[in-house]
């Protein structure tokens, strides 16, 4: 391990004991998403919110159980769906 390497993990181990002692101005916190919420608020089952959206359903399933998180795409894709879902489906639906 070279040095430079070293002091990224240190510098990392810094900003965790920090954000542990409750100094968030040097971490990313990211607020969970309320998967299901959006979903009854577009009023779909998860079949179809899966259908619609290109969302496998098993993976709707385990945002919705706890069992996963959304990943940054997924994210960004459920805030365009909880700001604007029927524009979401339409482009969507449109093929490339």
């Amino acid at each position: 391990m070279n040095d430079e390497n070293f002091k990224g993990i240190v510098s990392g181990l810094e900003d965790a004991i920090a954000f542990i002692q409750g100094d968030a101005s040097r971490a990313i916190v990211h607020h969970a998403v309320d998967i299901k919420a959006i979903r009854k608020a577009v009023g779909k089952t998860q079949e179809q919110f899966a259908a619609t959206y290109h969302i496998p359903r098993g993976t709707l399933r385990d945002w919705e159980q706890g069992r996963r998180v959304p990943d940054a795409p997924a994210r960004a894709l459920l805030t365009i769906i909880s700001r604007d879902p029927l524009t979401a489906e339409r482009l969507l639906a449109d093929p490339v």
